[in-house]
């Protein structure tokens, strides 16, 4: 008898394989499966403005990077002895107001290049609740611990969250459009807005995305919810999903979207990285050095594949 449910997931094109570069953005669901992509060494862009919560903050980077904006000192703002930009996570936050502007534009050229050559976009949904700064009206990315009563707080609509996809949609498609967009909704549980809250801000995260009609969807919620419903898959916070969550649901997104060569490669570079975290007992022995050679030749026989990996 089998004793939990398995979400049945079609597999999707095109797939990812090493010769692809993924664009990553989103929650902080979003850095778990990039932290897979840096260990097995799959080429991509990570949050270049640090994490987005709400789909409103993805489709406000993406008009910047479309648009070729340049950041100026209205944009940014003093506060705890750092500047500031309220379109961006505080790890981008300076005590210098030229150096913030300065890596602001950065990021987005940097963005719009590598967009250019991307393959797939993962857009990761956190939350949708969102943030307005009374003082401009103005929907933020971050409220960098500015008292929350400066802020207003709203739960965005089905029809509004489309309308954000939408024009994320459009944005991509306006530089690259040969990407394929893939959504998630994180599995992160946001329960500081409350138990029945976040279930509302999952409900219409998740309503938007089929209702838009706008790339694929991969399950990673609903993964959480009822392949994985059991609180031994959570970290100690009982919010975010533990280790083993997290490395279930990157096999599922494996299975749904890599090609069987990079499934082959996939498992090479785990070897390599495992020979690397290797300690032995005792390093001048002759079966130590073995191993260091084949390995070498392991890693060499990859390269030559693949040129570009970089251990």
């Amino acid at each position: 008898m089998e004793f939990r449910t398995r979400i049945p997931i079609k597999e999707k094109q095109p797939k990812i394989g090493y010769d692809s570069k993924l664009l990553l953005l989103g929650s902080c669901f979003v850095e778990n499966i990039g932290a897979k992509l840096e260990y097995y060494k799959i080429r991509k862009l990570q949050n270049p403005f640090g994490i987005f919560f709400h789909p409103q903050a993805i489709e406000a980077f993406l008009e910047r990077v479309v648009s070729g904006y340049h950041y100026s000192e209205e944009d940014i703002f003093f506060y705890n002895e750092r500047w500031h930009c309220f379109e961006a996570h505080s790890s981008l936050s300076d005590p210098d107001k030229d150096r913030i502007l300065e890596t602001l534009d950065k990021k987005l050229e940097q963005t719009r290049d590598f967009l250019e050559q991307i393959s797939h976009v993962v857009i990761t949904l956190g939350t949708a609740w969102n943030y307005t700064y009374l003082k401009t009206g103005h929907t933020v990315a971050n409220c960098h611990k500015i008292p929350q009563r400066e802020f207003r707080k709203d739960l965005s609509s089905v029809g509004e969250i489309i309308e954000s996809l939408k024009n994320i949609s459009t944005f991509l498609e306006k530089i690259n459009p040969r990407a394929r967009l893939i959504f998630t909704v994180s599995p992160v549980r946001h329960l500081r807005d409350g138990f029945v809250e976040n279930q509302l801000s999952k409900s219409n995260l998740i309503s938007a995305v089929h209702s838009v009609g706008k790339g694929a969807y991969f399950p990673s919620y609903e993964i959480m919810m009822d392949e994985l419903r059991d609180y031994r898959f959570y970290a100690e916070d009982m919010l975010h999903p533990s280790s083993v969550a997290i490395n279930y649901i990157w096999k599922r997104f494996t299975e749904t979207w890599f090609s069987e060569d990079a499934m082959i490669t996939l498992a090479e570079v785990e070897r390599i990285q495992k020979g690397f975290s290797h300690r032995p007992f005792n390093p001048e022995s002759e079966a130590h050095r073995n191993f260091l050679n084949k390995l070498k030749t392991l890693k060499e026989n990859l390269l030559q594949k693949h040129p570009h990996l970089k251990f």
